[in-house]
């Protein structure tokens, strides 16, 4: 399953990702694995999760992203979560161009039984119709 948290930058995505991803990992009986672009929330996660800075890694496009997303689950048959924060800072493209990515990550995470759950920053116009079936609906 994939989830989106999407809305405008300010708008406390991070904050509900952190929140979303320590509950998972007490919850797990899986891995849980948090990439972000630098290193300002490390400590703001439980112990128990893997966290990546995709800058270490030069993720920089869709494609280098859905690659790096199959080679952890490769290396860790165990990965329940996958959350990645704040997804266009480090993929510098245009939403609507991201169809493709979206559509291989669902087969993806329907094949592997894993979740993947994104922030993305964005204003509402710029919402591309295809990602509005994975918005999560947070209170």
């Amino acid at each position: 399953m994939i989830g989106v948290i999407f809305g405008q930058k300010g708008t406390g995505k991070t904050k509900h990702i952190l929140e979303l991803a320590n509950r998972a990992a007490a919850e797990a009986r899986g891995s849980i694995v948090f990439i972000d672009d630098d290193n300002s929330y490390m400590f703001d996660l439980n112990s128990n999760i893997r966290f990546i800075n995709a800058k270490e890694y030069h993720i920089t496009s869709p494609r280098m992203l859905y690659g790096f997303l199959c080679g952890i689950a490769a290396s860790d048959f165990d990965v329940e979560h996958i959350f990645i924060d704040g997804l266009m800072r480090f993929i510098r493209v245009e939403l609507a161009t991201l169809a493709e990515l979206f559509e291989q990550l669902d087969a993806f995470t329907a094949q592997r039984g894993l979740d993947v759950t994104m922030s993305v920053s964005g204003s509402q116009a710029d919402l591309p119709p295809f990602m509005k079936k994975y918005l999560l609906h947070l209170t």
